[in-house]
Parts: structure tokens; C-alpha cells; sequence
């Protein structure tokens, strides 16, 4: 691979460590004016998102050898992390990784960062704890493993760290497994009337509508209410009507819809894999924060819904105020809600609901709920 790819992945991670910008974001466009080819274009995706994600492995490796972590500059500890994350995880020799590196400073920063990943490639790495080793905050491991319990909490853990492979539906949509078994569990009918209260950017209202059914999609945000229209359009989803609109109040009369998917936001803590910065941005008072947003979707969700008709709560997370505990708070708050039989394999039972594991399927980490309204 060539020093200019690995000069794209350093600007890249500058980027996204010094403007707290998004991965996804940040490197699109980036690769799209480096003139890479497909090879080294995949090759800078692999360093972005691998040493985003383990960037706590990363710094703890180098630091040990640092004479003074704290204060090294910005560009330098990027270069540090990016080479420890090609030594450590991408089994990189440590000629190529440490003169590349050292090639990507300036030239006073040189010989630190010789040193340093020399070092780092001589000795073993013994990591002090499972959030260091596993590169996550220690509140996301200690969380996690309250809701989950340790054995299952680490093995998700572990399997986010794994890239997400590709999974591409036959209309060419690339979406995870778990999110169209989502949509394959909200059941919809030829001629249903369907709200999709949280929709963009459209993927699960896309596949419902190839069921036959119209669905009613809708974002609060203008820009990405545009995004579900220009993924309908593209994939020839007719079915699909959009609309600007808070989910909490619906711009439908009560009882007026046969489905209600409710695919909310949420701390996203069961799809790091994919966001590999997420676990960097993400705090311990927005579990708190989702769950509140939850509660009053499900809410709207089960007014706007008719008798006899069905309401699908899905988050792509993994903590209990998000899952189990909504459960908990609906038989209160909306006994007129049934519970409907859930998912079978592999998805687990979850309270009424069902939970998917990252580990379990090689997918996204989920949480379905399937309720019925009272005739």
C-alpha cells in the first residue's frame, strides 16, 4: 500500500479527533478527492474506522513508552495510533509500520515516533482491564454488563469491534440483517396503511412497502425526510409517501393506521460496529435521554394505531431503559397494548420482546417489541 494512503487516513483521523467530526462523514469525500484506487481507497477505510475503534487500546500501548503522553501534539498522536493499530490488530511487519509512520510526521517528531513504535512492536501489550483491552469507556463495558451480565456483555463487546460486512438486499439496498428482520417482523399486508414514525434514511420503509403496503414515512429533520424520498425514489418504492413530522406528535388522525413501526433514536450502543467513533460521543445521561424520546413515541404510536392493529418498537441498542424497561413502563402506561408472539432464532426472549446480539448472528445489536391494540 502506498505512503498516500496511509497520508488520507492520517488527515482523516486528525479530523475526526480534533473537529469531533463523524467517520462516515469525514472520509467520503475524502477518498473521493485523493484519487486512490479501490484497493488503497479499502485500505484507508480499514485505518480510519479500525484505529478510531480501538483507539484506547491504541493510546494505552503507545503511552507507556511516551515520556509525556500528555503532551504530545495532535498530529503526532494520531500517527502513534495509526501505527500501533497497524503493529497490534492488523499484523502489520513492524519494518513497514514504523517507517511508514515515521514518514507521516514532522520531521521534530520523528524519531518519537520511532522509538516509540519500536518499542510498542518488541514488547507484549499487557492490557490493565476488559474496557483498555476492548477499547471502549469504562461506563459503556460497566453498563453493558449490568443489563446484559458480564459473559454476554463482553462477547457483544468483542464482535463490535469486528467490521460490519455488507449485507445487500435484491432491490441493491445495503442494510444489516437484523434491521430487515425488523422489517419482515412488522408483517405488513398488501393494501396496509403503515406509519413509520422515525423512517430516514428509508431502509425498513422501503422493504415494507415491497410487501404491497403504503407506508407513511416521516423524520422531523427536512434534510433527512429528503433522504427517505431519494432512496424511495431510487428504489422504486411507489409505496412510500414522506413526510416532515415529530413522530411524538403525528400529522394523522388517532386510530387511522393498520402498522406502527417505531424504529426510535437511541444511545446506539448495539451498532458501534458501524459508527466506530459513536462510542467516543455517546454519554451516560443520552441512555436517559433516548428512553424519555422513546416513551413519548410509543405513546403517539399506540394512539395513532387502530383497534385490532399492530405497533413495532425497535433500537438498535442493548442497555434495559431501552429495552426490557419500556416493556416494563408500556403494561402501565398502555394496557390496552398486547404483546404479540416475537421473533423466533436467533433472536432471545427479552421481556415480551426479543433481543438480537451482536454475537449471536454475526449482526447488528437489536431489540423488537410486537404489540397489538385491543378491539
Amino acid at each position: 500500500m502506498t505512503t498516500s494512503a496511509r497520508q488520507v487516513a492520517r488527515d482523516a483521523l486528525l479530523r475526526i479527533d480534533s473537529d469531533e467530526a463523524y467517520a462516515n462523514l469525514v472520509l467520503p469525500p475524502m477518498l473521493d478527492s485523493s484519487r486512490l484506487d479501490e484497493r488503497d481507497r479499502a485500505f484507508v477505510t480499514e485505518l480510519v474506522y479500525g484505529t478510531t475503534r480501538m483507539r484506547r487500546a491504541c493510546d494505552w500501548a503507545v503511552d507507556r513508552f511516551a515520556k509525556d503522553p500528555e503532551q504530545i501534539e495532535p498530529i503526532v498522536r494520531n500517527v502513534l495510533r495509526l501505527g500501533c493499530y497497524q503493529l497490534l490488530f492488523l499484523r502489520t511487519p513492524s519494518h513497514a509500520a514504523v517507517a511508514t509512520s515515521v514518514d507521516l510526521v514532522p520531521d521534530r517528531a520523528r524519531g518519537l515516533v520511532n522509538a516509540v513504535l519500536r518499542k510498542v512492536a518488541a514488547e507484549p501489550v499487557p492490557f490493565p482491564d476488559p474496557p483498555t483491552r476492548l477499547s471502549y469507556p469504562d461506563w459503556v463495558v460497566a453498563r453493558l454488563a449490568a443489563d446484559l451480565g458480564v459473559e454476554h456483555a463482553l462477547g457483544a463487546l468483542r464482535q463490535m469491534n469486528v467490521a460490519a460486512e455488507v449485507d445487500e438486499r435484491a432491490d441493491g439496498y445495503v442494510q444489516d440483517r437484523a434491521s430487515q428482520w425488523v422489517a419482515a417482523y412488522v408483517d405488513a399486508r398488501p393494501g396496509d396503511r403503515v406509519a413509520d414514525l422515525c423512517a430516514a434514511p428509508g431502509g425498513k420503509a422501503t422493504l415494507i412497502a415491497g410487501t404491497g403496503a403504503q407506508v407513511a414515512a416521516a423524520d422531523v429533520h427536512p434534510g433527512r425526510a429528503k433522504l427517505i424520498a431519494t432512496n424511495a425514489a431510487r428504489l422504486g418504492a411507489i409505496g412510500v409517501s414522506t413526510l416532515i413530522a415529530d413522530g411524538r406528535r403525528p400529522a394523522h388522525r388517532a386510530g387511522t393506521f393498520d402498522r406502527v413501526l417505531v424504529d426510535a433514536p437511541c444511545s446506539g450502543l448495539g451498532v458501534l460496529r458501524r459508527r466506530p467513533d459513536a462510542r467516543w460521543h455517546v454519554q451516560p445521561a443520552d441512555v436517559d435521554t433516548a428512553a424519555a424520546l422513546q416513551r413519548e413515541l410509543l405513546a403517539a404510536a399506540a394512539a395513532l394505531v387502530r383497534p385490532g392493529g399492530t405497533v413495532v418498537y425497535a433500537v438498535c441498542t442493548l442497555t434495559r431503559a431501552e429495552t426490557t424497561a419500556m416493556d416494563d413502563w408500556l403494561t402501565v402506561a398502555c394496557p390496552d397494548l398486547v404483546a404479540l408472539d416475537p421473533p423466533h432464532e436467533p433472536w432471545e426472549p427479552a421481556g415480551r420482546g426479543a433481543r438480537l446480539l451482536p454475537q449471536t448472528a454475526g449482526t447488528d445489536g437489536m431489540f423488537v417489541l410486537g404489540l397489538t391494540r385491543r378491539q
